[in-house]
């Protein structure tokens, strides 16, 4: 008896499948209509904000300023955020020296190394004004 489901059929099947779902660019999406900027002026018309389009196209042609302090004191940074308000405390690095030993039910020997550990387990931050700050 011949088997019902050969390769060749299989091969068949799935270029019949992929030819089905092949489509153009054309279809799927239009390529003439409005731009996005016409969409955009026109939405906002519809909602009645006209100042607030106007506003958008005069802040769209103002240039921007090329200076490094122009917004001093605006910006927020980690530096004047983070460090000053909450300061890390200390959590000193630790030093441990581990003998060399055997390990296991095995008894496999481990050679002596050093390795390094936190003394708190996670980083502890103080409270506004708890520790004096450093400027």
């Amino acid at each position: 008896m011949r088997p019902l489901f050969t390769p060749i059929t299989a091969l068949g099947l799935i270029s019949l499948v992929l030819t089905g779902c092949a489509s153009t660019k054309e279809a799927v999406l239009p390529q003439d209509g409005p731009s996005m900027q016409t969409i955009y002026e026109q939405h906002i018309e519809a909602m009645g904000a006209h100042d607030t389009l106007a506003m958008h196209k005069e802040l769209g042609n103002r240039p921007i300023p090329d200076t490094d302090g122009a917004l001093d004191g605006y910006t927020r940074e980690a530096y004047n955020e983070l460090d000053t308000t909450f300061p890390r405390l200390p959590n000193p690095t630790l030093m441990m020296y581990v003998f060399p030993h055997l390990a296991g039910e095995e008894r496999v020997p481990v050679p002596g190394y050093v390795t390094t550990f936190p003394m708190y387990e996670r980083v502890e931050y103080a409270l506004p004004g708890e520790v004096p700050t450093e400027r």
